[in-house]
Protein backbone atom coordinates (compact mmCIF):
# COMPACT_ATOMS: atom_id res chain seq x y z
CA UNK A 1 0.00 0.00 0.00
CA UNK A 2 2.56 2.41 0.64
CA UNK A 3 4.34 1.92 -2.99
CA UNK A 4 1.30 2.76 -4.70
CA UNK A 5 0.81 6.39 -1.69
CA UNK A 6 4.16 7.09 -3.17
CA UNK A 7 3.74 6.69 -6.51
CA UNK A 8 0.00 8.75 -6.12
CA UNK A 9 1.95 11.48 -4.46
CA UNK A 10 4.73 11.38 -7.03
CA UNK A 11 1.68 11.66 -9.90
CA UNK A 12 0.05 14.61 -7.95
CA UNK A 13 3.76 16.34 -7.49
CA UNK A 14 4.76 16.15 -11.71
CA UNK A 15 0.96 17.25 -12.16
CA UNK A 16 1.42 20.43 -10.19
CA UNK A 17 5.15 21.20 -11.25
CA UNK A 18 3.78 20.95 -14.58
CA UNK A 19 0.49 23.12 -13.79
CA UNK A 20 2.77 25.66 -12.82
CA UNK A 21 5.21 25.18 -16.04
CA UNK A 22 2.26 25.78 -18.08
CA UNK A 23 0.87 29.08 -16.31
CA UNK A 24 4.85 30.65 -16.09
CA UNK A 25 4.87 30.00 -19.64
CA UNK A 26 1.72 31.98 -20.12
CA UNK A 27 2.65 34.78 -17.86
CA UNK A 28 5.90 35.29 -19.84
CA UNK A 29 4.03 35.53 -22.56
CA UNK A 30 1.71 38.20 -22.03
CA UNK A 31 4.42 40.50 -21.10
CA UNK A 32 4.63 43.49 -22.99
CA UNK A 33 7.62 43.21 -25.18
CA UNK A 34 9.97 46.21 -25.73
CA UNK A 35 12.56 46.97 -27.81
CA UNK A 36 15.06 49.65 -27.47
CA UNK A 37 13.76 53.29 -28.88
CA UNK A 38 17.07 52.83 -31.35
CA UNK A 39 14.75 50.05 -33.04
CA UNK A 40 12.12 52.58 -33.65
CA UNK A 41 13.52 55.78 -35.06
CA UNK A 42 13.40 57.89 -32.42
CA UNK A 43 12.19 60.90 -33.75
CA UNK A 44 11.60 60.10 -37.89
CA UNK A 45 10.78 62.25 -40.16
CA UNK A 46 7.38 63.78 -41.33
CA UNK A 47 5.72 64.19 -45.04
CA UNK A 48 5.53 68.06 -44.98
CA UNK A 49 3.19 68.10 -47.60
CA UNK A 50 0.81 65.14 -45.92
CA UNK A 51 0.61 64.54 -42.76
CA UNK A 52 -1.20 61.33 -42.12
CA UNK A 53 1.30 59.80 -44.41
CA UNK A 54 3.10 56.83 -42.61
CA UNK A 55 6.18 58.08 -41.39
CA UNK A 56 9.27 56.05 -42.84
CA UNK A 57 11.48 54.14 -39.88
CA UNK A 58 8.40 53.42 -37.88
CA UNK A 59 8.76 49.80 -38.25
CA UNK A 60 7.81 46.74 -40.53
CA UNK A 61 4.69 44.21 -40.34
CA UNK A 62 1.49 44.59 -39.45
CA UNK A 63 1.39 46.92 -36.64
CA UNK A 64 -0.51 50.06 -35.00
CA UNK A 65 1.65 53.24 -35.09
CA UNK A 66 1.04 55.96 -32.05
CA UNK A 67 2.98 59.09 -32.86
CA UNK A 68 3.16 61.16 -29.83
CA UNK A 69 4.23 64.44 -31.37
CA UNK A 70 1.37 64.00 -33.86
CA UNK A 71 -1.34 62.47 -31.88
CA UNK A 72 -2.11 60.35 -34.62
CA UNK A 73 -2.71 56.15 -35.31
CA UNK A 74 -1.97 54.15 -38.36
CA UNK A 75 -3.31 51.05 -38.35
CA UNK A 76 -0.35 48.87 -40.44
CA UNK A 77 -1.54 45.78 -42.66
CA UNK A 78 0.93 43.57 -44.59
CA UNK A 79 3.03 44.84 -46.69
CA UNK A 80 3.03 47.86 -44.95
CA UNK A 81 -0.17 49.11 -46.29
CA UNK A 82 -2.01 51.69 -44.20
CA UNK A 83 -5.93 50.11 -43.73
CA UNK A 84 -6.62 53.41 -41.75
CA UNK A 85 -5.00 56.52 -39.96
CA UNK A 86 -6.66 59.19 -37.34
CA UNK A 87 -6.45 61.34 -35.16
CA UNK A 88 -6.38 60.61 -31.04
CA UNK A 89 -6.27 62.67 -27.97
CA UNK A 90 -3.45 61.67 -25.72
CA UNK A 91 -4.48 61.08 -21.66
CA UNK A 92 -1.50 63.01 -19.40
CA UNK A 93 0.57 60.03 -19.50
CA UNK A 94 2.71 58.92 -22.37
CA UNK A 95 4.79 55.68 -23.04
CA UNK A 96 8.29 55.86 -24.32
CA UNK A 97 9.07 55.64 -27.71
CA UNK A 98 9.35 51.91 -28.33
CA UNK A 99 7.88 48.64 -29.57
CA UNK A 100 5.19 46.94 -27.53
CA UNK A 101 2.53 43.82 -27.89
CA UNK A 102 -0.86 44.22 -27.06
CA UNK A 103 -1.58 42.89 -23.77
CA UNK A 104 -5.06 43.13 -22.63
CA UNK A 105 -8.45 44.25 -24.02
CA UNK A 106 -12.06 45.54 -22.66
CA UNK A 107 -15.10 45.84 -24.44
CA UNK A 108 -16.58 48.45 -21.87
CA UNK A 109 -15.27 49.96 -18.65
CA UNK A 110 -14.97 53.57 -17.17
CA UNK A 111 -11.88 55.06 -17.54
CA UNK A 112 -9.83 56.82 -15.01
CA UNK A 113 -11.05 59.97 -14.84
CA UNK A 114 -14.60 58.56 -14.76
CA UNK A 115 -15.63 58.32 -18.53
CA UNK A 116 -17.28 55.12 -19.67
CA UNK A 117 -15.27 53.95 -22.77
CA UNK A 118 -15.32 50.95 -25.27
CA UNK A 119 -13.05 48.57 -27.02
CA UNK A 120 -10.29 49.35 -24.72
CA UNK A 121 -6.82 48.37 -26.28
CA UNK A 122 -3.94 48.25 -23.29
CA UNK A 123 -0.47 47.56 -24.41
CA UNK A 124 2.21 48.94 -21.62
CA UNK A 125 1.79 50.88 -18.31
CA UNK A 126 3.55 53.84 -16.71
CA UNK A 127 3.75 53.81 -13.16
CA UNK A 128 0.79 51.97 -12.49
CA UNK A 129 -1.02 53.65 -15.02
CA UNK A 130 -2.41 51.24 -17.93
CA UNK A 131 -2.13 52.81 -21.45
CA UNK A 132 -4.21 52.18 -24.10
CA UNK A 133 -6.40 52.81 -26.81
CA UNK A 134 -10.05 53.67 -26.17
CA UNK A 135 -13.03 55.26 -27.04
CA UNK A 136 -15.46 57.48 -24.85
CA UNK A 137 -18.84 56.07 -25.42
CA UNK A 138 -20.64 59.73 -25.66
CA UNK A 139 -18.85 61.81 -27.76
CA UNK A 140 -18.30 64.67 -24.89
CA UNK A 141 -15.65 67.15 -24.06
CA UNK A 142 -12.64 65.83 -21.91
CA UNK A 143 -13.33 66.36 -18.20
CA UNK A 144 -10.94 68.83 -16.61
CA UNK A 145 -8.06 65.71 -16.35
CA UNK A 146 -5.12 68.17 -14.81
CA UNK A 147 -5.58 65.43 -11.49
CA UNK A 148 -6.25 63.08 -12.56
CA UNK A 149 -3.39 60.50 -14.14
CA UNK A 150 -4.61 58.82 -17.47
CA UNK A 151 -3.17 56.38 -19.89
CA UNK A 152 -5.88 56.34 -21.89
CA UNK A 153 -5.56 57.61 -25.53
CA UNK A 154 -9.22 58.62 -27.06
CA UNK A 155 -10.56 57.67 -30.36
CA UNK A 156 -13.83 58.39 -31.88
CA UNK A 157 -16.41 55.45 -31.57
CA UNK A 158 -15.64 54.59 -35.27
CA UNK A 159 -11.85 54.68 -35.10
CA UNK A 160 -12.04 52.84 -31.88
CA UNK A 161 -14.52 50.17 -33.79
CA UNK A 162 -11.39 49.95 -36.29
CA UNK A 163 -8.26 49.20 -33.39
CA UNK A 164 -10.85 46.77 -31.83
CA UNK A 165 -10.90 44.53 -35.06
CA UNK A 166 -7.21 45.32 -36.05
CA UNK A 167 -5.44 45.09 -32.73
CA UNK A 168 -5.67 41.81 -31.34
CA UNK A 169 -3.97 40.28 -28.50
CA UNK A 170 -0.20 39.76 -29.18
CA UNK A 171 -0.15 42.96 -32.17
CA UNK A 172 2.33 44.94 -31.85
CA UNK A 173 1.97 48.90 -31.27
CA UNK A 174 5.25 51.08 -32.40
CA UNK A 175 5.46 54.31 -30.46
CA UNK A 176 7.28 56.88 -32.26
CA UNK A 177 7.86 60.88 -31.40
Amino acid sequence: MATSNAAFVTALTAAALATVGFLAYQAAATVPTRTPAGSVAAKVPRDQRDPAALPPGSGAGARVVYSLDGNRVWLVGSGDKVIRTFEVIPGTIDPAPGVYAVTSRSNSVTGTDGTPIEHVVRFTSVDGVAIGFSAAVRETPPADMTTVPTGGIRESRRDGDAMWDFATIGARVAVIH
